[in-house]
């Protein structure tokens, strides 16, 4: 991860990523290739200056670790995160995103989305999600209309202050602690039950795509056609049949 585009973004944005760097490195890393010139990114969008940095790793129970830092000129810094299981787990998918501009931040969620074909996290994830202890933040925000693939612990909201930041940054931690946890704890699937786990990755994307907010930027900066590419191959790919 380049310290260069990192310190340049929001104070939370960098101190997330971070802490998603380092909650990664407990598993067993190695790295994911994506497309070609798709890891690093330039372009102007109203003529400001665009900047991409993807980075992604894998492991045995994760097909594909993605982190993306992104800066619009000095008004626009983003964090997206995904956490993509392999088709022989049965996991949710871990997803965090921070929006941040003039200084504040706009939006942050993270949640560990459901994939099987109930739309429900399994007994031990409820159970050591429902544990934490609650927090309180004064903005809570709605979630889209494609906001179905979240499950009831998703945290979407706008912090306030410095306090509520720090609280939002905790409760990733807390998220990311489990998963990891618990991902080195299941077992391998059946056949059938891949196609399940996939089926539930494809609505995931499938939803994730209806981001007009995330397909405009690009189709400004970069065409319809590149943003297309860039939507369906990196910020949410399928695995192959």
């Amino acid at each position: 991860m380049s310290d260069t585009v990192k310190s340049s973004l929001h104070p939370l944005i960098a101190q997330l990523a971070d802490t998603i760097i380092s909650s990664w490195q407990s598993l067993d890393l190695s790295p994911y290739h994506l497309p070609e010139d798709l890891g690093y990114i330039e372009g102007k969008l109203e003529g400001e200056r665009l900047v991409i940095e993807n980075n992604c790793y894998q492991t045995p129970r994760f097909r594909k670790l993605h982190l993306e830092l992104a800066k619009v000129g000095t008004g626009l810094d983003i964090l997206h995160c995904v956490m993509f299981p392999r088709l022989e787990y049965s996991l949710p998918l871990f997803g965090c995103d921070i929006v941040a501009g003039k200084g504040n931040v706009s939006a942050a969620i993270v949640d560990l989305s459901p994939t099987n074909s109930q739309r429900t996290l399994s007994a031990s994830y409820s159970e050591d999600l429902s544990g934490l202890p609650p927090i309180s933040f004064t903005q809570v925000r709605e979630l889209p209309e494609w906001g179905d693939i979240f499950s009831p612990y998703c945290l979407f909201i706008r912090p306030t202050d410095f306090l509520e930041e720090k609280l939002f940054l905790e409760r990733v931690k807390d998220y990311l602690d489990i998963h990891c946890s618990q991902s080195l704890q299941v077992s391998l699937n059946s056949p059938s039950q891949q196609d399940l786990n996939r089926a539930g990755q494809e609505y995931y994307c499938t939803k994730q795509q209806k981001n007009d907010k995330t397909r405009r930027i690009l189709e400004k900066a970069f065409g319809v056609e590149w943003a297309e590419k860039y939507m369906t191959k990196v910020l949410f790919d399928l695995p192959a049949l």
